[in-house]
């Protein structure tokens, strides 16, 4: 990939910059459309690259519009001024383009140094991101749920309220938007949308993760198998090889 140059991930699609390397994977679930999406940019100044996937709130073409733009834009402004910056930006763009409250989306930002150090996460809603080091499996990211909420309050939810989100693109304030940075970008970053995650035990991931040779077989087999476990969700999963 041309570095400066944005570069949205198609349903099936691989980047390549200096040290990173990174594969998406995404497939229709049994729903009318699929509003997951996968964006990229590489800002050559800043060497770095954003990575982000996002899904869309909902199973119509605003659902799906509104994740396509939010993930683009976090995606360019996440490189050049950081990924609490990248959504923020996605907001302003998504609020300005769409006045239709149902256009809105979840995301996961990761900015990862072309060169190596620490990567920076920042995600509203449910989409996550995990990091596998070699030799464990840890998953950076909370989902901004309903379920997440009262679990933190000592309450055992009801599994409804796992599918509820707090925070979206269109409604985060930027207190709220959630962070947190790893101690270096050595290893392999998973970025997914709930439609992966919720559908696989820690267990199931980790393997997938440690097992593929390439990030593209990794992104194949996750979404795969979160189909083939009885996914009902669109399924989109990003991993990106740091180092």
């Amino acid at each position: 990939m041309d570095t400066g140059v944005t570069a949205a991930l198609s349903r099936r699609d691989l980047i390549r910059v200096t040290g990173v390397a990174g594969a998406s994977a995404s497939r229709r679930g049994p729903r009318s459309i699929n509003a997951d999406a996968v964006s990229s940019w590489t800002d050559q100044a800043m060497e770095r690259t954003a990575f982000v996937v996002a899904d869309g709130v909902g199973d119509h073409l605003l659902a799906a519009r509104a994740a396509r733009t939010v993930a683009a834009v976090a995606a360019q402004a996440g490189a050049r001024l950081g990924a609490r910056a990248g959504i923020l930006a996605a907001q302003w763009e998504l609020l300005r383009q769409f006045p239709e409250h149902k256009a809105d989306a979840v995301l996961v930002v990761a900015v990862v140094p072309v060169n190596g150090g620490p990567v920076e996460i920042a995600w509203v809603g449910d989409c996550r991101a995990y990091r596998w080091n070699g030799r464990v499996l840890h998953q950076i990211t909370i989902d901004h749920t309903a379920a997440e909420h009262f679990r933190a309050r000592g309450m055992h939810p009801a599994p409804r309220l796992e599918h509820i989100v707090v925070t979206s693109a269109r409604t985060v304030t930027p207190e709220a938007i959630g962070y947190a940075t790893t101690g270096s970008s050595q290893g392999r970053l998973l970025l997914s949308t709930d439609g992966v995650h919720k559908r696989l035990d820690l267990p199931v991931v980790k393997d997938l993760l440690a097992g593929c040779a390439t990030a593209a077989i990794a992104a194949e087999a996750l979404v795969s198998a979160a189909l083939n476990a009885g996914g009902t969700d669109n399924t989109t999963a990003l991993v990106v090889d740091c180092g």
